[in-house]
């Protein structure tokens, strides 16, 4: 347990490392790629460590093409869109745990 949560920590600050420069860090621009990194999860599936990758990717090219086709305002709201429709068509998403019911 004590591993995981030094892995963890390390992770988080290669994150933090690697986004700032990127991002312009100010102190609430943690919100919008806290939610972005939700909404990747959600589309990968939540229980799922390869799933989530394939969700980040997937979300990364889905929000590049629509800012190159659509228009670069709506790049943000693209993530919100995308698990809505997670949510509603896909809630396990992509690579989530097949459950069958009984009746």
């Amino acid at each position: 347990m004590l591993v995981s949560f030094a892995l963890s920590g390390a992770l988080g600050a290669i994150g933090g490392v690697i986004t700032a420069p990127i991002t312009f860090t100010s102190y609430d621009a943690g919100v919008v790629l806290g939610l972005k990194g939700f909404a990747a999860a959600a589309l990968g599936g939540l229980g799922s460590g390869p799933g989530a990758i394939i969700g980040g990717l997937a979300l990364g090219l889905i929000e590049a093409l629509s800012a190159g086709y659509l228009s670069p305002a709506y790049k943000d709201a693209i993530a919100f869109v995308l698990i809505l429709f997670v949510f509603i068509f896909m809630p396990r998403g992509l690579l989530g745990a097949k459950v069958t019911e009984r009746v």
